[in-house]
């Protein structure tokens, strides 16, 4: 099938497992997704990718890959890492610095999830968003 400016197209990106590489990577999702004339969705999704790269790299194992996917009228972003422990939610008091990573998630995107990857350890934590037709 032909790649058109409303078509199927992806980006993906095999990452250092080392936190200081979130925010050059946030620059790329926004370069992306500006080349994919998606910039009207671009700050909900570079924030949902730097939470999603934060849990990969601190709580995950390489390797770490970021993809950005757009097709059927949808908007996924999955990050995969092959940690065998599932993302969680804490249970945090007012006071709490961190850790609210899969609440801002969850309220940026229309759906997320996770999917444990085939033949391998990991998982792949996704956000996906409806896009209008």
């Amino acid at each position: 099938m032909p790649v058109t400016p409303y078509g199927p197209r992806t980006a993906q990106w095999t990452l250092p497992h080392d936190l200081s590489v979130i925010g050059k990577t946030r620059g790329l999702v926004q370069e992306t997704l500006t080349a994919w004339s998606l910039g009207h969705l671009a700050d909900d999704v570079v924030l949902t990718a730097g939470e999603l790269l934060a849990n990969a790299i601190s709580y995950g194992e390489p390797l770490v890959r970021l993809t950005l996917r757009a097709e059927d009228g949808t908007l996924w972003v999955e990050v995969s890492d092959r940690g065998p422990e599932l993302p969680r939610r804490l249970n945090l008091g007012l006071d709490a610095v961190h850790g609210r990573g899969l609440t801002i998630v969850e309220a940026l995107s229309d759906a997320f999830g996770v999917t444990p990857l085939p033949d391998t350890p990991g998982k792949t934590v996704w956000a996906r968003w409806d896009l209008p037709r």
